[in-house]
């Protein structure tokens, strides 16, 4: 019942703060309080959010949505705006309830309609409310509503003033610059207000919540204030309400929500602004022939139209869409990039090294030799000694060379769709131009991803056409035919099925690569020319470790006694992810063949579930300083401080900030030890926050310590059940 309850006053601070979309409970907490500068219109947006609240609750709807107050802040806006216009009496709340119905429907719908398009709803379902309701005032009298001294019109117009019956009206006469004053009147705008000292409480939870959203309101008021200083099209001057909601949102909404932050986003959000002058104009002018208000509907039709404008590229270059939103521009923006350096798994299909041991690579992409042209981006390996030789001495034979004859692997699962295996293996020196190719074998791993070995040794194929192969099985042997004058294995990956088709670079998911004494793991890399490179040697222990299934329950004893449940689950996109139990906190991570990675982290960055997800950042399954891993954590973990707020606001720029992470794993005696750090680096300057431990024996992981800004913690980890 506690549970139920905070997540309705959880859901109930997300209905305000998604106004400006957010999810940030302060931003929420101080707008449900700036609502009741104006007592008559607060109450009744509070009644209208927690009577819809209730109505999408006991009507089962989508769970995230209600939490995340998608469905009920049009309410709020219908009930601020019906509270501003019109006095309380028996039919105010008779239609304020008849009204919100009609609000949560429309927004379940639109919610449903447009997001097949990958669109919001946005405050579309309030604008059509209102107006339905606006409509039915006007058609009949009887209705019983008493619309006070201000006009629901008038709220358009440059010269209005709705400080009657409001709280610290008197701060209106502030002797602040008219430009500033004229700011946070516009921002109250958004609550139906027109009240500095709302603006100002307003923009202290706005920077709170976020810099770069703070930052392009005030972007999108100076460009409307500068585009109608030189234009005049309003000259006693915008409306506040104009500014605040069709103008300043927009380029809040295409700056920094639905668009990965960037210079090319605060573009478009300046081209926002002319673009809303002629949207606000055609609509004021077409629907004063109903003598209904535009209230936010230019700011509904810009958004939408440039949102699906963007998502019908075919190339989306660097303007990027917001992927998965968080409710937050600095998160969006810090995620994205760090979610693009480092989850590779989503961009790339798994290809791994061809063969067993260490091969050197004899010939990278563009090399002197033969690969040029369309056929660039091709590797050729051989074995080495450690004189740098590839043979015995005085070789004469290609049973000399010491990769004659070795294993050549299927560095993927696929389809054998093309093979040549008759072509004789050349002589030291000689070349076949004529079958240039040699002995080959092409594999489809995906539609438009093939990958072909070349140069094998006749008649050596163990597979025909059409075989399924899986990652590591023996398709053939090493050799010297076609145009190959030493025995050598050429690999490529290429985008048509044709032996010899052009190449595209493709890098190897894991491998461990030596140049000179320099020996380290490399993740979705491209060796260059003159590195030894190797497979990754998987410990099964460890391995075993981290595999946890949808279905695997833990429990977690921390040093004091305290208990805690650990849950996997996968949610509607098949997406696993670690859950607490006590305090709803999630982790999400991904498990392959070679390592454990968290992705993204929900939830309390003082529970017990965020420490591990620090400590176990990435686990690479193999145990040795070769295999240490390096990573780097997304900079909205870094909490909120001045030195971050000063890079939230030139992030979109340039970022200068970086929170490292690096982890090893050694034996000790019969347990593995994953000894892991964390580092901040700023401007150049490296410090080192954070040390982790994390122990491993036969049954898993058996429990783990981190210790970070001079507090520790430490828990034993015992495996409940494992389905």
């Amino acid at each position: 019942m506690k549970k139920r309850i905070l997540h309705f006053f959880q859901a109930l601070l997300n209905s305000y703060a998604i106004l400006f979309f957010s999810q940030n409970s302060v931003l929420g907490a101080l707008l449900v309080v700036v609502s009741f500068f104006n007592p008559a219109a607060g109450l009744s947006g509070l009644v209208a959010v927690c009577a819809s609240l209730l109505l999408v609750n006991a009507l089962g709807f989508v769970k995230e949505n209600i939490q995340a107050g998608l469905y009920t802040f049009n309410s709020l806006l219908l009930g601020i705006g019906l509270g501003t216009f019109y006095y309380y009496n028996t039919a105010f709340w008779l239609w304020l309830g008849a009204a919100c119905v009609i609000t949560v429907v429309l927004s379940v719908t639109l919610t449903a309609w447009l997001g097949k398009y990958g669109l919001p709803a946005l405050s579309l379902p309030f604008v059509l409310a209102f107006w339905l309701l606006l409509s039915a005032v006007t058609g009949y009298t009887e209705m019983g509503l008493l619309p006070k001294e201000s006009y629901m019109l008038n709220e358009l117009s440059p010269g209005y003033h709705s400080s009657a019956n409001m709280l610290f009206a008197g701060f209106n006469q502030m002797p602040l610059p008219p430009t500033v004053s004229l700011f946070f009147r516009a921002l109250s705008a958004v609550l139906f207000q027109d009240n500095v000292m709302a603006g100002i409480v307003m923009s202290i939870g706005l920077f709170i919540h976020s810099r770069i959203s703070f930052s392009l309101l005030v972007l999108g008021f100076a460009a409307a204030c500068l585009l109608n200083g030189l234009t005049h099209i309003y000259p006693d001057g915008v409306s506040h309400y104009h500014l605040g909601v069709n103008f300043m949102m927009v380029t809040v909404a295409i700056g920094g929500f639905f668009l990965i932050p960037s210079w090319r986003s605060y573009l478009w959000a300046v081209v926002g602004v002319p673009v809303a002058f002629l949207v606000v104009g055609a609509c004021t002018k077409m629907l004063s022939i109903y003598s209904l208000p535009v209230l936010s509907l230019p700011f509904c039709i810009i958004t939408l139209s440039l949102l699906y404008f963007f998502i019908l590229r075919a190339n989306p270059g660097r303007l990027q869409l917001t992927p998965v939103q968080h409710y937050s521009p600095e998160t969006n923006l810090y995620q994205y990039y760090n979610n693009r350096e480092r989850q590779h798994d989503a961009q790339y299909f798994k290809l791994n090294l061809p063969f067993m041991g260490s091969w050197t690579v004899t010939q990278g992409y563009h090399g002197d030799i033969t690969h040029k042209g369309g056929w660039a981006h091709a590797l050729d390996f051989a074995i080495l000694d450690e004189d740098g030789q590839s043979h015995l001495p005085d070789a004469t034979l290609p049973e000399h060379f010491y990769c004659f004859g070795k294993p050549v692997l299927a560095c993927a699962d696929g389809v054998v769709d093309s093979l040549i295996n008759h072509v004789p293996d050349n002589e030291i020196g000689q070349v076949n131009t004529v079958q240039n190719w040699g002995n080959c074998i092409v594999i489809r791993h995906l539609s438009g991803l093939y990958t072909q070995v070349s140069h094998l040794k006749q008649y050596s194929a163990k597979v025909n056409v059409g075989d399924f192969v899986k990652q590591g099985d023996l398709l053939a042997l090493c050799g010297n035919s076609g145009r190959s004058p030493l025995p050598h294995l050429h690999f490529q990956a290429q985008a048509a099925p044709y032996i010899g088709s052009r190449t595209v670079p493709y890098p190897f998911a894991a491998y461990i690569g030596k140049q000179g004494a320099d020996e380290k793991l490399f993740n979705f890399k491209i060796p260059e020319a003159g590195t030894v490179v190797s497979s990754l040697e998987i410990n099964p222990m460890l391995k075993a470790a981290f595999s946890l299934q949808p279905g695997y329950t833990a429990s977690m004893v921390t040093a004091n006694g305290e208990t805690q449940t650990w849950e996997v689950h996968t949610d509607s996109l098949n997406h696993t992810y670690l859950y607490s139990v006590q305090d709803d906190s999630m982790a999400y991570f991904v498990n392959n063949d070679t390592s454990f990675y968290f992705t993204s982290f929900f939830g309390n960055q003082s529970s017990l579930l965020y420490s591990f997800y620090l400590a176990a950042y990435r686990v690479v399954y193999s145990v040795g300083n070769v295999a240490t891993v390096t990573d780097s954590y997304p900079l909205q973990m870094e909490g909120s401080h001045i030195g971050m707020w000063l890079h939230d606001l030139v992030a979109p720029f340039y970022r200068f900030n970086r929170r490292g992470y690096q982890s090893c794993s050694q034996h000790q005696h019969n347990k593995i030890i994953i000894h892991a750090t964390e580092y901040q680096e700023t401007a150049g300057s490296k410090k080192q926050v954070m040390e982790a431990c994390i122990q491993i024996d036969n049954n898993g992981v058996a429990g783990f310590t981190l210790t970070r800004n001079k507090q520790k913690t430490e828990a034993q980890w015992y495996t409940v059940s494992t389905y």
